[in-house]
């Protein structure tokens, strides 16, 4: 066999040794995670800060309010005072809730900043570290920074619900510090946060209505892997976190889920935590909470079918109907009942009015009771 030359026997050396390093860098950097190895992956509006000891936060316009409630820093335009007003009176209870809930204090001091728009919003994050584009609230949970917008990204949008993105954000600052910082799953960190501010509650239901009887759920150790890209996928994905957090969250659970948090905290990996918190490990938690989503669910062909809607709409014109002709049929009898003494007034208005025009030598005198009467030549007389 004929040899290369050696500087091209050198040359492909490099190129194959270059080319073995190449895939065993792809290997390494896509291999799944090992059993037990948590996967680090965070809520997209609530991004992780690596070194927050050194991140630059850029102040805000000099034209904000200013509102000190001492562990509630509030910086925001003067247009969103009103919509604060009944949130702020919601805050303090929240946090009372969260502080019960987690079995330790949270929230010591968090800065808001409310902004008009999504760019003004961006504006004011830390440098580095801008929001989502489809955000209208993010939450520096490290630096206890949440950013809010009175608006949504598109001019055409709804305007966002000011209290549910404030509690959705200010919930994952909370549970950073319940957790002091340490790993938990994306699904948990989403569930807790949407679950507590209740948004979307009904669009909720009826997702796991129809994800439950199609047999579409997502396992839970899948979202903890990475969070589906499909739009609906990821209405089931949140619906699905939000559902089972409250299921650990049930009144029998409590001091359980206490004790999770406090394992999570002190160390402990979630799926280890969980599993000696409530005694059992996540996959028979997963079971369980199923087997009671199944038994909620079991009606949603019958409560979200278009038939249905139909058949209530059909009811609902005929109730209108029956009502309406019990209306008219009371308001005829009165016409009639109206009309018949407006008739008998008349006419006894036009008999009065006869008797007056008569001649007085037509009229006839008061007969005295019991007297005899007798006629002679067309006049009457009374017998004495």
């Amino acid at each position: 066999m004929r040899r290369l030359p050696s500087l091209a026997r050198v040359f492909f050396h490099v190129r194959l040794f270059a080319l073995t390093l190449a895939v065993l860098l792809s290997l390494a950097t896509a291999r799944p995670a090992l059993a037990g190895e948590p996967v680090v992956s965070a809520p997209r509006d609530a991004p992780l800060v690596l070194q927050p000891n050194v991140v630059k936060i850029p102040p805000v316009p000099g034209s904000y309010s200013d509102k000190d409630l001492g562990w509630l820093h509030l910086r925001y335009v003067p247009n969103a005072r009103e919509r604060l007003e009944p949130i702020l009176r919601e805050a303090e209870e929240m946090k009372a809730q969260l502080r019960d809930w987690f079995g330790t204090p949270v929230l010591d001091q968090v800065e808001v900043r409310i902004a008009r728009t999504t760019d003004e919003m961006a504006a004011l994050a830390p440098d580095g570290l801008p929001p989502p584009a489809y955000a209208t609230g993010v939450a520096y949970a490290p630096l206890h920074l949440v950013l809010l917008s009175l608006s949504a990204p598109e001019a055409s949008a709804e305007a966002p619900d000011l209290r549910e993105v404030f509690f959705h954000e200010l919930v994952h600052v909370a549970l950073y510090d319940a957790v002091a910082g340490r790993h938990v799953p994306r699904w948990f960190n989403e569930g807790l946060a949407i679950h507590v501010s209740g948004e979307s509650r009904f669009l909720r239901l009826r997702t796991l209505w129809e994800a439950t009887l199609s047999r579409q759920t997502i396992p839970l150790a899948d979202l903890d892997a990475a969070f589906p890209q499909d739009r609906y996928e990821v209405s089931i994905a949140y619906a699905e976190s939000a559902d089972f957090v409250r299921f650990l969250l049930r009144d029998a659970d409590r001091v359980r889920f206490a004790s999770l948090i406090e394992r999570v905290r002190n160390g402990t990996a979630f799926d280890r935590a969980l599993a000696d918190a409530y005694g059992t490990d996540l996959r028979k938690l997963e079971y369980q909470w199923r087997e009671e989503i199944a038994k909620r669910y079991t009606f949603l062909p019958v409560l979200t079918s278009g038939s249905l809607l139909w058949v209530l709409v059909f009811a609902a014109l005929v109730v209108g109907y029956m009502r309406k002709r019990k209306r008219n049929k009371a308001i005829l009898e009165r016409w009639e009942r109206e009309e018949a003494a407006l008739d008998a007034a008349k006419a006894a208005a036009a008999a009065a009015a006869v008797a007056a025009e008569a001649p007085a030598s037509e009229k006839i005198a008061p007969h005295p009771p019991g007297l005899p009467r007798i006629e002679y030549e067309g006049r009457w007389h009374t017998l004495h």
